[in-house]
């Protein structure tokens, strides 16, 4: 693995573990929403992660002989960062890695949103499909896209309990409007 790969992984790696320090919600917030969603998203990543990597060693199933797939890989990695940190950007003061309703929480149905309810995680799914390419293995690729996109939807569910709670017909209008992660598919 040359050295492009590897700093493309750990500033992904570590952009992750910022948010997730950073972007917690706090007391004057909707506690208890989340259960333990946010855990189970990083048991998953990890396991799949770690899973992932082996296989791409262990078993012998390229996607392709080109090595410019990797690095199409590659740039699935930097362009789902770079789009999610757009998205949490958009959102402001109203994102949190945990399921929570701030004071004042707006429904926000712009921007990213007008696409689909949960960008953040389309975004995030983009960078987990750009690193099981990158990996040139279709072991990988499935074991480190599968369980990381169950995993969000099981979180999406918690979320939009919560966002149904809080905004009602609103949100259920917005939810007839949108797909909820793929544009235009789901």
């Amino acid at each position: 693995m040359n050295r492009m790969f590897l700093i493309t992984y750990v500033i992904w790696m570590f952009s992750e573990i910022w948010l997730n320090r950073m972007m917690r919600s706090n007391k004057s917030d909707l506690q208890d929403s989340d259960r333990f969603t946010l855990l189970g998203i990083w048991l998953t990543i990890v396991t799949s992660i770690f899973l992932a990597v082996w296989a791409s060693f262990g078993l012998n199933h390229l996607i392709s002989g080109n090595a410019w797939l990797q690095y199409v890989g590659l740039v699935l990695v930097w362009s789902g960062v770079i789009a999610r940190m757009l998205v949490i950007r958009s959102m402001g003061r109203f994102f949190t890695v945990d399921v929570t309703i701030r004071p004042d929480h707006k429904l926000k149905t712009d921007g990213f949103f007008r696409f689909v309810r949960h960008p953040s995680y389309l975004a995030s799914l983009v960078s987990f499909l750009g690193f099981g390419i990158s990996l040139n293995n279709w072991f990988s690729l499935a074991i480190v896209v599968v369980p990381v996109f169950c995993a969000f939807l099981i979180r999406i569910g918690v979320e939009e309990r919560v966002l149904l709670e809080q905004f009602g017909a609103a949100y259920s209008d917005y939810q007839g409007k949108t797909k909820r992660i793929i544009p235009f598919v789901f």
